[in-house]
Order: structure tokens, then C-alpha cells, then sequence
């Protein structure tokens, strides 16, 4: 038994095995960061409390090898990847607590850094750190690499708000630096090495040459190395010992916990874009700048602006613009609206002697505002969306002084001419002299990895030793830039940096290879292969930005595992690999099976892949065209049949419940499910009775008789389509079905009602599209878009669908201009104005689907609740349920994965809750312990 092996059973002894992954493919799709590097983990660990990294980290000390933390995974620099013991931290770590009044928050590891802003919002108050990954990075990542960001700069990074953490140490021990107890605890049992950081710290700063290069180097942005200015900063060993975890990268210990000092989330905030001739005008700009009023200072080069021109939303003028041309965005905040305009009017006279040739003058307008920052956020993307398949997006950062910053963008753009690098754009934070600088690189070729190699050599000499600059600005040094570090601290800071990961990590087994590194060619080992698998995730960077909406990600993969899983299987077909099958095996599962396949990862993306695209093609692939599944094609032809065929199951099913009892009826039909091994679906005792509600008919008829009557009528009439699962299921409590509820609601707001006519064969086409299954699903679209605009009068009269998922599903199918809406839009924009709300006095859950969310209704949707009900509480950390059409009852696990926070969030006092998916509404219903149903329950009950 080898020494992993014996590892993995020791782990066994405290760990479930469930969280413990060997296979050697999902060993690849866990250990896949942000980065361009590849090493595969031998064991991964997915671990849920402090107990268990304890043990985890005596495990593997007893055994003598390496592990490696990893938090998001959004890392660039390859410092979360790991060849040994990758630990990764599952949804257990995400716990917070508010402090002062908001002016100090305590953060587990697991915290997204979007989710600790939105805690502090109603203090108005922010964590520091703003990278721009904030949305999917992790409080642990962020504190480790001291991640910064746009509006951040030296100033309010990890390192300057930090107050207090809790560090694991490699021996095991723990430190709490903000509880007396323990760190004098920790001062007599460590007193051998709190004198070695005193003796570190006052040999520092004796060493006059080397505390002035510290001085220099941290007025600049600087993640390159160890926080060593935490060594001149301090004089308390504690206050140095959680300084130098800050940027650390994992090599010199755990961070279980961090408390941050908050600083002012300002309401009030403008911005504007001024372009000049060339990089030098922009950079005198920026100089001016930096004595103004400013919040950030974001500087793009001419390739960045062309880069970007063609987008929707962007000024006409980018267009025009040659490649000498260069940009500020600019924006300020202040604390009211007259104090904002004074800083503005004093900001853009400081700029009067400048010829700015365009510019989109300060605005707090959210449209224009959005679409300014939309030009920066996109640059990154737009070099990604259009590189060659195989090859990958590589984003450096580094600071020059700011005195240096536009000859730092000449040189860089001359050598990106000078290897041929000519896609390379350049842009960053001005204000800071920090710059990214983005290209793609194949490494498929050793031509190509030696030209790669070349030109960083090149870029490090120019950015460290010619102008002083930083190398890593903002995203830690991790391998890419670890064999450089001696060249921009020279050998006396290298050397301290070594002397502290000895004391940190005697054994070196904390993530080595990263920051300290003596392969001066490790920035060109273990490069990452991307090798071409399908057009529609070829552009996949890999980034992870996905993972935090995917309902699958706890139960089998994240959408950037199912595209590394599945490169690598094409790339496995195309060798004619033995193991292509075993991985097939695999993937059907991990990659098709339990994906939700719902589109919340495009959103996320930021070069616009929906991984569920492929899937869906994946599962189109299973079925032979000309040989459609029997039941499938026979169900599309005779959809009224089909209907009323489960209706009757769904009586049955009742009456036999009654009969019986859930806990008979549900040891008899799921016990069937096991004998069958999953083939029959899962009965729950949340399915609804079937609806017997009789629509009336002919209403369309009326409707062409009106149609004289148009300027009295365009506004009180509505075509409402029942969804074939409404007209299907009725109510899974003594509610009226949702049939029944919606014509009461639209007739209480004075409507007239049209029903489409041959209802009973309507559908939208996703319960086809969902399975692969086009054909049935497009003709099934086309025949309820033809239907619908017969009853709209051509699209006269607004449409009203009473589920959101055949809202998006029509949207995205139709051809005709339809006004189609799901109930909470319908409710905003047309039916309010003839009600009158009063909420309820109760405290209600909201659940907002995954196809609300794709559609931007998210604040439609809450808006109209907190119209309804008193106190509404929309669940954290949930984007979509997971039941996914019949998901729910054929792979019932990923609903279960993607509810697992919910019930806890349930209040005592809450009785029900409310969504807009009646069969999401069943997944609710049974792992909340309350009642869910449509949010058009809600209006109708608060509506007089």
C-alpha cells in the first residue's frame, strides 16, 4: 500500500468517504482552477468544519505530504492547484457576524465576498477588497492572495482593514488573534516562535537598505511574495504573524475565520468616460487625478477600446477611435447628491487643459453608468470570446510607479509587437499604476511555450528591475510569477521570505512550489491543455464565475467541471484511449444526467457560455432523429390525451393516499423505485391533486367580436394561457387550483379573459426540449406561437403565462411580437393599477426561479411580494431548485442538493411560501416543511 493510499484510509477514519475523491476524473474536474497550470490531485477533500481540517492536516503530516487549500477556485496564478491533497471546503463554511453596527464583520472562509457586501449593505458599508471576480471568490481566497480591485487600492485591501483571524497552523495549532485567551495560549506554547518573528522583524528593520526597499515597494500595489512589510509595519509578533498570512496563498497556514474593518459603501456615485489622444495625455490625466476627488481611475489602451466597439450598449464614437487613442473611466462618490456634483465640476476642471478628443460627460444615470462599466468589464471577455480554439486567456497584472505608467504601456504594448502578440489589450487601475495586460497563448507546441517563456522574462526585467515596479499586483504570485520573486526583491528579501516559510512550514508542506520556488522554469511546467470539444464551450476559461448559481454543484459537477470533464473525454476519443469509455460512463451522470441544464451559468460567464446548451445537445445526441422515443412522439400528438392520462394518475394517486396513508404509499411506490434502481419516479407527498377547474371557452370569439372596440378594450383584456402542467395539477392544499386563482385575480382587476383556442393540446415545448428532444419540442412551440397570436390579435393584447419556465422557454422560441409575461411582470405592469393591495400580516418565503432570474425579474418578482406580504424572505445561496421539469421526481437528488439550505431558513412563524413554478413549487413544498405556491396566491389574497 503506497503512502497515498495508507493517507486515504487514514482520512477515512473521521472523514465520510462521500467527501473524500480519488476517481481519477473527478480528481481532474475538482482539481481544475482559473489558472493555466494543471496538476491533478491525487486525493481531493471536501471538508465541512474546523475539526475536520485539523485532522486533515495531522493526517497528512504524519504521512509527510503536501496539501493544498483552495477556496472559489477563481485563482489566476495557479496557486490553488495541487498534485498531492487538494482541501476544499464545502457549503458549511459560509457563517458571518456583524459587529458595531456594521463597522466590523467576521468572515469563514466559504463567504462569497458579494454575499458579505449585501450583509452589510443596510449598515451602508462594504468589505474593502473589491476584486473583480467579487461575485464568485471566497472570503478565504480573497484574504489569502489580498485580492484588492477597482475602487480598493493600497488602501483598503485585506492587509490595511484586517483586525483580527483565527490561523491554523501546519503543527495544528490555532491562533485567534482577536481572543486574549488564545493568543496568550499560543504565546506560551509558541514562544520559540513568536521570538523568531520578533528577531525577523527588528533584523528587518536594522537592515536599512531592505526596509527602505519594503517602504518603496508597498506604496506601489504588491502581492509579489510574502507580506513582508508586515515585518516594519508592527513591532507585536501577533499583529505580524496575521499580516503575513495576508497574501500568503495558503503556504503559511489556514484562515479559518477573518474579521474585517468595513469602510463607507457610498449611495451617491457618478461616472464618466474621457478618451485623449494617446496613452501619455491619459497618463499626465491620471496624475492630475490622483490629487482630485476620485474613487477609482480605470485606463484603457486603443487595442482594449477596438476590442470592445462592436458590443451592444457601447458609446457610437469607440468605433471611430484609432489605436493611439487611449481612456479614463472615472467615477467619485460622495456622501449626498450636492456634494457629488461639486466633486464632478472640480474633477473635470482640474482637466481642463486637456484635449479630450471624446467623452460621455458624469452621470448617475444607471443605464449609462452600467454601460461605462460595461466597456471594463468586458475587456477581459472580449479577448477570451475570440481566441483560437486550443488556446487559453492569459491576464497578468503588475504596477509601475506612476510616474512610469505611460512609458510601462508602451514598452509592454512594443514587446506584445515584438512576440507577436498582437490580440494583447492593456488595462487597469490607473490611479495605482496598476496594469492588466491580457493575450492568448497555445502550449501545445514547445515553440510556442518557449515564446511564452521569452516574453515574460522580458516583461519581469522591464516592470521589476527597470522601473521598480511590481510584478503581481493584485493576484498573488502563486507559480507564474514564483520564479521572479528573487528578481524583484533581490537576494536579501528572497531570503527573508525563505527564513519565514521555514519557520511558518518546517516540513514544506504547504503548498509548495508557490511564492517560493527554486525551478526557474516553473512558470513553464504543468501547463494547462485546452484542447477544442464543442463550439459551444470552446471559449470556456475556465474561470469558475459559474459555480456559485449551479444547483448541481454540491451533488456531481459545476458547469466548469462538466467542460474540463468533457475536454478531456473528446480529447480521450480523438487519442482512442481505453479509459474514453469509463469516463462516458461516468460523465452521462456527472455531466448530462444531473445537470438542471437552466442557462443561470450564462449569466455568470464572462465570455457567455451556457453549459446547459451543451447538455441539451448532449441528450439530442441519445436519440435517433428518425426514431423518436415511441411514448415521446405518441404524447406530442395527442397532448390532450396525454393530459387527461395524468390527471387520472394524479386522482389516483389522491385517493390512494387517503386510502393507505403517505407513509404506506410512499414505502410502496419508492420502494418500487428501488427494485427498479431508479428507473420508476419518486413519489412525494407534496403532489398535487389533479385540477378539475372547467375554463370557460369560446371567450375567443368574443374577442374578434370586440376587436371594432379597440381603443376601449387594448387595455382591459388579457389572453391568458394556462401552462399544460396548471391545466394538469391543481393545488397541493384546499386552495382553489391555480387556474381558478389567476381567473379570480384577473377578473378582480377587470379584465376580460381570452383563452386560446384547442387548449388542451398547447404546449410550450419544454418537456421536449429539455430531453433532447428538438423536433417534438419546436413543433410543439410553433403550434402554441401560431395559437397565441391568433387570441393576441396579432399581438394586440397582452399574454399572460402562468409559470415563468414556459415564459422563458416562449421568449426564447417565438419569431412573432408577442407580448408574452410570467405573473409577477404581468401583475407590475398591467394589473396593478385596477387593484388595491393590502399586505398580509404574515412573514411569506420567496423562491425566484432560475427562469425569472435568466429573464432580469428578480426585483419584479421580490418587489411585488413585499407589495403583498408584510415580512418576505427570499433564501440565500439558492438560484435554482433543481427540479428541472421531471427532475425532480426521476433524479430527485438534484433537488434535494440545490434545497439543502432552504429549510433552515424557514422562520418558526412561517407558514407558506411563494414562487411561479408550479412544479418547482412541489421540490419547495417538501424540503421547506411548508407550502409553496404561485406569487399570483399571494395577489389574489392581498388584492381588494
Amino acid at each position: 500500500m503506497d503512502n497515498y493510499s495508507q493517507l486515504e484510509q487514514a482520512f477515512s477514519q473521521r472523514i465520510p468517504t462521500e467527501r473524500i475523491i480519488t476517481q481519477q476524473d473527478k480528481r481532474l474536474a475538482y482539481g481544475t482552477d482559473a489558472s493555466f497550470y494543471r496538476l491533478v490531485p491525487k486525493i481531493v477533500l471536501r471538508l465541512k468544519d474546523l475539526e475536520e481540517v485539523l485532522y486533515a492536516i495531522r493526517c497528512c503530516r504524519e504521512h509527510q505530504l503536501p496539501f493544498t487549500f483552495r477556496a472559489a477556485g477563481t485563482s489566476l496564478s495557479g496557486q490553488a492547484v495541487s498534485d498531492s491533497v487538494l482541501i476544499t471546503l464545502t457549503d458549511d463554511w459560509r457563517t458571518h457576524q456583524i459587529h458595531e453596527n456594521g463597522q466590523k464583520i467576521t468572515l469563514q472562509p466559504g463567504v462569497i465576498g458579494a454575499d458579505a457586501n449585501k450583509y452589510l449593505a443596510p449598515f451602508e458599508r462594504k468589505i474593502g477588497p473589491d476584486p473583480a471576480s467579487i461575485n464568485a471568490c471566497k472570503i478565504g481566497g480573497i484574504a489569502a492572495n489580498n485580492s484588492s480591485g477597482m475602487c480598493c487600492g493600497t488602501a483598503q485591501n485585506s492587509y490595511q482593514t484586517l483586525d483580527s483571524m483565527k490561523i491554523v497552523f501546519a503543527d495544528g495549532a490555532i491562533l485567534d488573534t482577536g481572543n486574549p485567551q488564545s493568543v496568550e495560549r499560543f504565546k506560551d506554547t509558541h514562544a520559540e516562535f513568536i521570538k523568531h518573528i520578533a528577531l525577523l522583524s527588528q533584523q528587518t528593520k536594522n537592515n536599512h537598505e531592505l526596509a527602505h526597499l519594503i517602504q518603496h515597494k508597498y506604496r506601489l500595489k504588491n502581492t509579489t511574495g510574502y507580506s513582508i512589510n508586515a515585518l516594519v509595519d508592527f513591532t507585536d509578533p501577533i499583529q505580524i504573524i496575521q499580516h503575513l498570512m495576508i497574501g500568503s496563498e495558503g503556504t503559511l497556514g489556514f484562515i479559518a475565520e477573518i474579521t474585517y474593518h468595513t469602510v463607507i459603501e457610498h449611495k451617491h456615485k457618478a461616472s464618466a468616460l474621457l478618451v485623449f489622444s494617446d496613452i501619455e495625455q491619459a497618463s499626465q490625466a491620471v496624475t492630475i487625478l490622483s490629487n482630485t476627488p476620485v474613487a477609482a481611475v480605470e485606463m484603457m489602451d486603443g487595442r482594449s477600446l477596438r476590442s470592445v466597439a462592436n458590443k451592444p450598449g457601447m458609446p457610437s464614437f469607440i468605433k471611430q477611435l484609432d489605436l493611439e487613442a487611449a481612456a479614463l473611466l472615472i467615477e467619485s462618490h460622495a456622501t449626498d447628491q450636492e456634494q457629488l456634483v461639486t466633486q464632478c465640476e472640480l474633477i473635470l476642471n482640474r482637466l481642463e487643459g486637456f484635449d479630450i478628443m471624446e467623452s460621455v460627460p458624469f452621470t448617475s444615470e444607471p443605464k449609462t453608468v452600467a454601460s461605462l462599466w460595461d466597456i471594463r468589464k468586458g475587456l477581459f471577455p472580449a479577448v477570451g470570446a475570440v481566441r483560437e480554439a486550443g488556446t487559453t486567456v492569459i491576464i497578468e497584472d503588475v504596477a509601475f510607479p506612476i510616474e512610469h505608467l505611460a512609458q510601462g504601456v508602451r514598452e509592454l504594448q512594443q514587446l506584445f509587437e515584438k512576440y507577436d502578440y498582437s490580440e494583447g489589450i492593456i488595462f487597469g487601475h490607473a490611479l495605482d499604476g496598476n496594469l492588466h495586460f491580457v493575450f492568448t497563448q497555445g502550449f501545445e507546441a514547445q515553440t510556442e511555450i518557449d515564446r511564452y517563456g521569452q516574453f515574460m522574462d522580458e516583461v519581469t526585467q522591464l516592470v521589476a528591475v527597470k522601473y521598480q515596479g511590481s510584478l503581481k499586483a493584485e493576484h498573488g504570485t502563486g507559480r507564474n510569477m514564483a520564479p521572479y520573486v528573487e528578481l524583484e526583491w533581490g537576494k536579501e528579501g528572497y531570503r527573508l521570505m525563505q527564513q519565514i516559510k521555514q519557520l511558518f512550514d518546517p516540513q514544506c508542506l504547504l503548498n509548495p512550489g508557490v511564492i517560493i520556488n527554486d525551478n526557474p522554469h516553473a512558470h513553464l511546467s504543468h501547463l494547462k491543455p485546452m484542447p477544442k470539444a464543442d463550439d459551444l464551450v470552446d471559449r470556456c476559461i475556465e474561470c469558475g464565475f459559474c459555480e456559485p448559481v449551479c444547483p448541481s454543484r454540491t451533488l456531481s459537477l459545476s458547469p466548469r467541471q462538466r467542460i474540463v470533464l468533457y475536454r478531456e473525454l473528446q480529447q480521450q476519443k480523438r487519442e482512442g484511449k481505453a479509459t474514453a469509455p469509463e469516463l462516458e460512463k461516468l460523465f452521462n451522470y456527472q455531466g448530462i444526467e444531473t445537470c438542471a441544464a437552466t442557462g443561470l451559468c450564462e449569466q455568470r460567464c464572462p465570455v457567455g457560455i451556457n453549459t446547459g446548451d451543451l447538455v441539451k445537445k448532449l441528450r439530442a445526441q441519445q436519440h435517433d432523429p428518425k426514431h423518436l422515443p415511441l411514448i415521446a412522439r405518441w404524447t406530442s400528438e395527442h397532448f390532450s390525451t396525454s393530459a387527461k392520462v395524468m390527471k387520472t394518475g394524479l386522482t389516483i394517486n389522491n385517493i390512494m393516499t387517503k386510502l393507505i396513508g403517505r407513509k404506506a404509499m410512499s414505502t410502496m411506490v419508492n420502494g418500487a423505485r428501488n427494485l427498479s434502481q431508479n428507473c420508476t419516479p419518486m413519489w412525494l407527498a407534496e403532489i398535487p391533486k389533479a385540477n378539475h377547474h372547467a375554463l370557460p371557452m369560446n371567450t375567443l370569439k368574443q374577442a374578434e367580436q370586440d376587436r371594432g372596440k379597440i381603443a376601449d378594450v387594448q387595455h382591459k383584456k388579457v389572453v391568458y394561457f394556462p401552462s399544460c402542467v396548471s391545466r394538469t395539477m391543481g393545488s397541493n392544499t384546499d386552495s382553489p387550483s391555480l387556474t381558478e386563482t389567476t381567473m379570480s385575480l384577473l377578473t378582480k382587476a377587470g379584465f376580460d379573459i381570452i383563452l386560446p383556442k384547442d387548449l388542451s393540446e398547447q404546449c410550450c415545448g419544454m418537456p421536449y426540449k429539455s430531453k433532447g428532444l428538438d423536433e417534438l419540442g419546436d413543433k410543439k412551440s410553433q403550434q402554441l406561437e401560431q395559437t397565441l397570436w391568433q387570441a393576441s390579435q396579432q399581438g394586440l393584447y397582452p399574454i399572460l403565462i402562468d409559470t415563468s419556465p414556459c415564459v422563458k422557454q416562449s421568449v426564447a422560441q417565438f419569431t412573432k411580437p408577442l407580448s408574452l409575461f410570467e405573473p409577477s411582470e404581468f401583475v407590475m405592469k398591467h394589473a396593478l393599477d385596477h387593484l388595491e393591495l393590502s399586505p398580509i400580516n404574515e412573514t411569506v418565503m420567496l423562491h425566484i426561479t432560475c427562469s425569472s432570474r435568466t429573464m432580469g425579474l428578480e426585483n419584479t418578482m421580490l418587489e411585488l411580494a413585499k407589495q403583498c406580504a408584510k415580512k418576505v424572505i427570499v433564501p440565500e445561496h439558492i438560484q435554482c431548485c433543481g427540479w428541472a421539469g421531471d427532475k425532480g421526481f426521476n433524479t430527485p437528488e438534484l433537488n434535494e442538493a440545490a434545497l439543502h439550505p432552504l429549510k433552515q431558513q424557514v422562520p418558526t412563524h412561517c407558514t407558506r411560501g411563494f414562487s411561479n413554478s408550479l412544479t418547482c413549487e412541489i421540490g419547495l413544498s417538501h424540503h421547506s416543511g411548508v407550502p409553496y405556491q404561485s406569487i399570483l396566491y399571494l395577489v389574489n389574497e392581498a388584492a381588494r
